[in-house]
């Protein structure tokens, strides 16, 4: 049933019978997920229409995926102890999502979750577990073995008998819902990563998808990760 015919049901109704397929109508229209391709952004100026939309949602206001990659930047969590600062001319930016420092730049992939969890019925560790199992389903189509680490969100491969990174995870939960999302390092600049320790961990060494064997861009990867995403998330 469509959600204009339920709302049609509605005016030949009262009272009790009235009040649910109007809460039927809205949950219907609540539960729409709108997805949204930003190109190519500045990590600042996205953080703050973040914010602004999740402090302006109410419980009417639909869900959305934001798919973007940002320009060279470096990225501080809330978990700012014993940070180790970059010493190069690359900025930095204090964030409010979880997790300490990591780098995002042009190539890879940033999908930023804006979910209402409670009406989602989703309580954090799903969401986590159900972007970690994404990524992975994307990376098994390439033919790249991804695994999760206990206590350590974010996909990691074997690479010559090496663990390294390859997707990375950081959430912020304000009022029930979420924001902030995962990125996924496809056909990028790794070097950055080198002056920093990748998300607190000193020696973490850092992959991508195009040193693996996969052809796809990121904008193609991008996509790919969203429809599996939307999947999940419906």
């Amino acid at each position: 049933m469509t959600v204009s015919s339920i709302q049609n049901l509605v005016i030949n109704l009262s009272g009790d019978d009235r009040k649910t397929c109007r809460e039927a109508a809205n949950h219907q229209i609540n539960n729409q997920l709108i997805i949204k391709d930003l190109g190519l952004t500045d990590y600042l100026t996205t953080l703050t229409a973040m914010q602004k939309f999740t402090q302006n949602r109410t419980g009417q206001t639909s869900d959305e995926l934001w798919f973007t990659q940002h320009t060279s930047v470096y990225t501080i969590g809330l978990n700012r102890k014993d940070t180790r600062l970059p010493d190069n001319n690359i900025s930095v930016i204090q964030s409010d999502r979880g997790g300490k420092i990591t780098y995002h730049g042009e190539g890879q992939v940033i999908i930023y979750l804006l979910i209402d969890l409670k009406r989602s019925n989703l309580a954090i560790r799903q969401l986590v577990k159900l972007m970690e199992s994404s990524i992975i389903e994307l990376l098994t189509t390439h033919n790249i073995i991804g695994n999760v680490k206990k206590d350590a969100p974010g996909v990691f491969v074997k690479v010559d008998g090496v663990v390294k990174k390859i997707a990375s995870l950081g959430l912020r939960i304000k009022n029930q819902c979420c924001y902030h999302g995962l990125s996924l390092n496809v056909n990028m600049d790794l070097k950055p990563f080198n002056a920093i320790d990748p998300c607190g961990y000193a020696g973490l060494m850092m992959t991508q998808t195009s040193d693996l064997g996969a052809q796809e861009s990121p904008q193609k990867m991008g996509e790919s990760l969203l429809k599996l995403l939307e999947k999940k998330l419906q």
